[in-house]
């Protein structure tokens, strides 16, 4: 599996998550970096929603922007890509690179499970708090 972060997330935890996933077969890119993505960090969102759409590989995205979920091109986009998506909560734009990081990383085991289980398309916020679990958004 194939892990987008997108532009409103630091390349670094894309780079960390590679780090971590890697020797399970899997993969972390930021946007710049998705290989074949023609404008690659200059993609708009609907650009690289219908790139993972169209890729052979499965493919799930992280974001720090939930406003996608309030833009009707976007949110039908989605739902007809069949991805699963996860929405960093807005605590962590106020937390350090690091930490948020190392939430990630924690989370890990959850988001793999919550792609397993559920049919995509999927969308879920990722609380700051650990202990917290990870909420449901409607599509």
């Amino acid at each position: 599996m194939n892990v987008l972060f997108d532009n409103c997330t630091s390349p670094i935890l894309a780079s960390t998550l590679h780090g971590f996933v890697r020797h399970y077969g899997d993969a972390a890119f930021h946007l710049k970096d998705v290989p074949g993505l023609p404008r690659g960090r200059h993609s708009a969102d609907l650009d690289w929603i219908e790139h993972l759409r169209k890729a052979p590989e499965k493919w799930i995205f992280i974001s720090g922007d939930a406003r996608m979920l309030k833009n009707p091109a976007e949110r039908a986009a989605l739902r007809s890509a069949g991805l699963h998506g996860f929405i960093l909560a807005p605590g962590y734009q106020k937390t350090a690179l690091n930490q948020v990081a190392a939430t990630v990383v924690w989370r890990w085991p959850e988001i793999l499970k919550i792609t397993s289980l559920l049919a995509a398309p999927s969308m879920h916020e990722i609380p700051i708090g650990r202990m917290t679990k990870l909420r449901q958004f409607p599509v």
